[in-house]
């Protein structure tokens, strides 16, 4: 699979944590930054670029890391197209994508430690969505509210 990583400076440290595990398991990357650990950079930008990569189809799905996950995920989730989440749980990793076609997974650098980081992307990275009747009626609403938006601008 194609993943998308980015992070801002509070996410920089565990961005080689993540790299690593997707490497180990074979996906391909697309790394769209930080490249250093900046202090004056933004998390917003992040979120843009990760969510581009989702739209023109760079990339299948990504991870985008911040100091609590939470402002990238309310950034990213701004963008046509991506449906992301902050996850602390392996469960919560998994059944966003098997239930609700989560595309963009989001973790706090300052929230979970290293080993939690590492199995939240494998489960993210593992699930697969159901395409249950009830999960793709729920996703079909979710992107009316998103189409309804979009034509309201």
């Amino acid at each position: 699979m194609k993943i998308a990583i980015a992070c801002d400076h509070g996410g920089f440290p565990m961005k080689a944590t993540v790299v690593n595990v997707l490497m180990q398991l074979g996906h391909e990357l697309v790394d769209l930054g930080a490249y250093t650990n900046d202090p004056l950079d933004d998390y917003p930008d992040f979120a843009r670029y990760v969510g581009q990569a989702i739209q023109h189809k760079q990339a299948d799905r990504a991870i985008l890391i911040c100091g609590s996950g939470v402002g990238a995920c309310v950034a990213a989730n701004k963008i046509k197209g991506v449906r992301a989440s902050v996850c602390h749980d392996n469960y919560s990793a998994a059944q966003g994508v098997e239930h609700d076609d989560m595309n963009v997974l989001c973790l706090g650098g300052r929230i979970v430690g290293e080993e939690v980081a590492k199995l939240l992307v494998k489960a993210f990275v593992g699930a697969k969505f159901s395409g249950e009747e009830r999960h793709r009626r729920r996703l079909e609403k979710v992107l009316a509210i998103e189409a309804a938006a979009d034509s309201a601008q």
